[in-house]
């Protein structure tokens, strides 16, 4: 039987997916609110370069897995890949609960960086092949919601939990709940996508990229311009995730106001990707991304000018729609700008340097919080975000559909 391309003629496996990836990205929702406190409070650590190592190793295995899914799932089927993701994830809530040091937290977030970037990476490669041209945008907005809404949801009760029962090892209990949902529904009822890319490779009149490695980060103008911003995008979400509780910390904020200003940001990231993906495919992309980046900058740039509990609020979700607005979308144009066959690898190189700015964050701004202070390094990621924009503004060129959006 002959594949057939779209949301609506697919919209059963593309739901099985949307799941998936919701326990996927749960996953990583188990350490946004806790993994800094406990470095402090458990394991005494002081250093911010120390306390965000954490966050570098899960970026560097997850760039790296994501590079791998990308070269990997033309060969070995995404499925395949999804299956080994969650492999991988079985010791992490045990790690988690029972470590007595802090190199064990960064075991169990090496395995959490592979696990994320071999099962997150399948279900968007999948999602992308089942959907075809027309609704690319909307399917990355969807995937996108349901990983960082769950990330929220996530957040914020394993700080309840964390709040009402102690930081260990309740709250992460819910990993083992994920884990076995996750991985029963991938091997039963979820399905390759081979079939679907052989149809649009049919009729595909993307041009083939010469060197997919070198054309994806610097010299398709299109794609680097994509593939800097999803750097400095994921920079300042690992310097939000390692050194936003620590400074809301120093301002004496609960243990509890701080998981609800850490849940809005990816709340409100994950809800308006469900508006922001179909933005994609409607109007250009390159003022999608360029405006998205700087709501950001400005939003983290003013995060160091308050003490007030509702204006964090309100900052962490005008971040929240400022990243909502260029994730989707920095997927959607990278399959825009590839042809069937490089695409798996391109998203996969994209992903790789996306997510070395995890790495490049935690390093970069803990040196800087460590000599001069957290609020300084929080100003200098908004003012790096800013520039990002200007960048995009101007290498990233308005594709044909873009132009006819944007007229």
């Amino acid at each position: 039987m002959t594949a057939s391309l779209g949301l609506k003629r697919n919209w059963k496996q593309f739901t099985l997916l949307i799941i998936v990836n919701a326990m996927i990205g749960g996953m990583v929702g188990l350490e946004r609110t806790l993994l800094p406190e406990i470095a402090d409070q458990e394991f005494h650590i002081e250093a911010n370069i120390a306390i965000l190592s954490f966050i570098a190793v899960f970026g560097l295995s997850k760039a790296i897995s994501n590079y791998f899914t990308g070269v990997l799932a033309n060969k070995i089927g995404r499925k395949n890949l999804l299956l080994i993701g969650w492999v991988f994830a079985i010791p992490i809530p045990i790690l988690l609960i029972y470590a007595d040091n802090w190199n064990t937290i960064l075991f169990a977030n090496v395995l959490l960086g592979i696990n994320q970037g071999l099962a997150w990476s399948s279900t968007v490669i999948m999602k992308i092949d089942l959907v075809g041209e027309k609704n690319r945008g909307l399917a990355m907005g969807l995937n996108e919601f349901a990983g960082y809404f769950a990330i929220a949801v996530t957040a914020y009760f394993t700080g309840w939990i964390a709040n009402s029962y102690g930081l260990r090892p309740y709250p992460f209990l819910i990993g083992i709940f994920l884990i076995i949902v996750g991985f029963l529904i991938s091997i039963i009822w979820v399905k390759d996508t081979k079939k679907h890319v052989k149809v649009e490779k049919a009729f595909s009149e993307v041009k083939r990229l010469n060197n997919t490695f070198w054309d994806t980060t610097l010299f398709n103008k299109n794609l680097s311009a994509v593939t800097q911003a999803g750097l400095i995008n994921n920079l300042n979400d690992g310097m939000i995730w390692g050194l936003l509780p620590l400074f809301l910390f120093e301002k004496s904020f609960t243990l509890k106001e701080i998981s609800i200003i850490v849940a809005v940001y990816p709340a409100v990231w994950g809800i308006g990707q469900i508006f922001t993906g179909r933005m994609a495919d409607k109007f250009s992309k390159k003022r999608i991304l360029m405006i998205g980046m700087w709501l950001q900058a400005i939003a983290i740039v003013m995060l160091t000018q308050t003490d007030n509990y509702f204006i964090f609020i309100s900052l962490a979700a005008i971040l929240g729609w400022g990243t909502a607005m260029v994730y989707p979308t920095f997927l959607a144009t990278v399959a825009e700008n590839t042809h069937p066959s490089d695409r798996p690898k391109s998203i996969g190189v994209f992903r790789l340097w996306r997510d070395l700015g995890y790495v490049l964050g935690a390093i970069l701004t803990g040196i800087i919080a460590d000599i001069f202070g957290i609020k300084i390094s929080i100003f200098l990621t908004g003012i790096l975000t800013a520039l990002s924009g200007v960048v995009i503004l101007t290498r990233m060129k308005l594709t044909l559909k873009n132009k006819q959006h944007a007229n």
